[in-house]
């Protein structure tokens, strides 16, 4: 894919021929979401303003539901291979005395996967960037900084960019731009959309160290509740360790640039360690902010990941919420553009995720405040009632319990029912009889699930469709989960998030995608009908 450059002696600008997506931004949402487009065979342009992995450690965490997303990219075996499973929560007062622990068990979670993971962000991104090349009409250039995104009225997105090696510059035009550009998006200021406050700000220092000693630690997530100085310590691999400590006022991360300085903060987790066994890898200074765009969409521009909204650290779905959102969009894109579906759908992208990762904020907001606030007296109640946390029924599954709220209805979300409903909400990778899961066998596509007998004709038109049946038998957990759901059939969108449900599974199959019509214009050849196996369509 050319790029045509300009003149750099003059500025002179150049116009490429249209692409069918530009993404901004080569962090983990948008190597997620040009992945994703990539198992479509949509043609899409990465830029990012490195050259090659940012090196710097950032995000720590993720659950099952992101782990079954890697799956889906296909880098799931080699993110097992650097990740671990922690173990939990413990919840500690100011002197490390356990409070309350929530113990997380080996099996795996309702996706398949461990439900809690700890993994270095630039190995995962590594991972991601490799596994991109796998995809023929995805395109990454690095070293570039966007300087500006413009659109006319329902035309094409000019995206204008310098090489930060020559100083040329260059455009290229694309029918949609995703906007996966950080928490200083350009691209959100181009679309005219401002960050909302939600009320919380924190300053915390965060530590990233390194040795081959054994801390002897509990390798779960170590919570410390305390309204002076709060902290979180975690193992993230085989030698590194994440320290969060919350700033004191006047302190800053220069305070800890040394072990001498650093080393009294972390030695009751390090105890007879000595300092010059433990290596900084990196110390820095962030304000943990709750903050959503106030729209997220402009005409053909979307924002995606940080761009679109920041969380506290508090509840680790900060990394998971982007990724979200590129799982939510770029299916409907590549419908969009193979005639599937109708660009009115695009505007569910924003009508889905917005209000639940505003649910994903509070919680994360109510956690931070759990910790930190009230003072003395907050230290004696935490004191008083964490130890009895765990006799409150169901309160440890809650705490443990990776499941996310149910996405708001939307043109692409039939919630006509409340509670145990279960559209807007994921189907579970529920093992199947032939030892496959769920996502092995809908791969991508929309798929029907129903305890329902199901006539030739029906499967018939599935397959017209492009769509996939799966039989829930007696007594699997998919059976389990429909009836839970007071249903018997259950429209999975490829996204996986189910889109309605019905007494009869041919109730549901309107609702499916047609296909596109003969000879009708499409910018490339979305085969809905072929599943995604991680590298790309057209797996057997």
């Amino acid at each position: 894919m050319d790029v045509v450059p300009g003149d750099a002696r003059t500025g002179d600008v150049m116009t490429a021929r249209t692409v069918p997506v530009v993404v901004i931004g080569a962090g983990p949402t948008g190597l997620t979401a040009a992945t994703l487009l990539g198992q479509y065979g949509i043609e899409t342009l990465v830029l990012d303003r490195w050259e090659s992995v940012y090196p710097l450690p950032r995000a720590v965490h993720l659950d099952d539901e992101i782990y079954r997303l890697l799956a889906r990219l296909g880098v799931a075996a080699e993110f097992a291979a650097i990740s671990r499973p922690a173990h939990g929560l413990r919840l500690l007062d100011r002197e490390l005395r356990v409070l309350a622990e929530f113990r997380r068990g080996a099996d795996l979670g309702r996706h398949g996967h461990p439900e809690a993971n700890m993994f270095d962000q630039p190995q995962l991104e590594a991972l991601l960037r490799a596994n991109l090349e796998r995809h023929p009409t995805v395109t990454l250039r690095g070293n570039v900084d966007v300087i500006a995104v413009e659109q006319a009225d329902g035309g094409p997105v000019r995206v204008r960019l310098t090489d930060r090696s020559t100083g040329g510059t260059s455009t290229v035009t694309a029918r949609y731009v995703l906007g996966c550009d950080g928490a200083n998006s350009l691209t959100r200021s181009t679309i005219g959309s401002t960050m909302h406050d939600l009320g919380f700000a924190q300053r915390w220092l965060v530590v990233d160290a390194a040795t081959d000693a054994d801390l002897h630690q509990w390798e779960g997530v170590h919570q410390v509740c305390d309204p002076v100085r709060a902290a979180t310590y975690m193992r993230i691999g085989a030698r590194r360790y994440r320290w969060e400590f919350q700033l004191l006022p006047g302190e800053g991360a220069d305070d800890y640039r040394d072990m001498t300085r650093l080393h009294p903060l972390i030695r009751p987790w390090t105890h007879n360690v000595p300092a010059d066994e433990l290596e900084i890898v990196r110390t820095a200074e962030y304000t943990f902010r709750a903050q959503i765009a106030g729209h997220w969409r402009k005409q053909h521009v979307f924002l995606l990941g940080d761009a679109a909204h920041l969380t506290p650290p508090f509840i680790g779905q900060g990394m998971g919420a982007g990724l979200r959102d590129a799982a939510n969009l770029t299916w409907k894109l590549a419908g969009v553009l193979a005639g599937r579906l109708p660009e009115q759908v695009l505007d569910s992208y924003e009508d889905e995720r917005e209000p639940h990762t505003r649910s994903m904020i509070t919680l994360a907001k109510l956690i931070g405040t759990a910790m930190t606030a009230g003072g003395d007296t907050g230290n004696a109640l935490r004191r008083i009632l964490a130890p009895h946390l765990h006799r409150v029924p169901g309160l440890s599954n809650r705490i443990l319990d990776s499941q996310t709220p149910a996405l708001h209805r939307s043109t692409l979300v039939d919630r006509r029912r409340l509670g145990r409903g279960l559209a807007g909400r994921l189907c579970p990778n529920a093992p199947l009889p032939d030892g496959r899961r769920f996502d092995d066998l809908a791969a991508g596509r929309y798929a029907l699930v129903t305890s329902a007998a199901v006539t030739p004709f029906l499967h018939a038109e599935l397959q017209n469709r492009g769509a996939v049946l799966v039989t829930a038998t007696p007594g699997s957990t998919l059976h389990r989960w429909l009836r839970r759901g007071r249903t018997t059939a259950a429209l999975v969108r490829p996204d996986g998030t189910v889109q309605r449900t019905a007494r009869a599974p041919q109730a549901l199959c309107e609702f499916l995608p047609s296909p596109p019509l003969a000879g009708e214009s499409r910018d490339r050849s979305c085969d809905w009908s072929k599943p995604i196996d991680g590298r790309g369509m057209g797996a057997d």
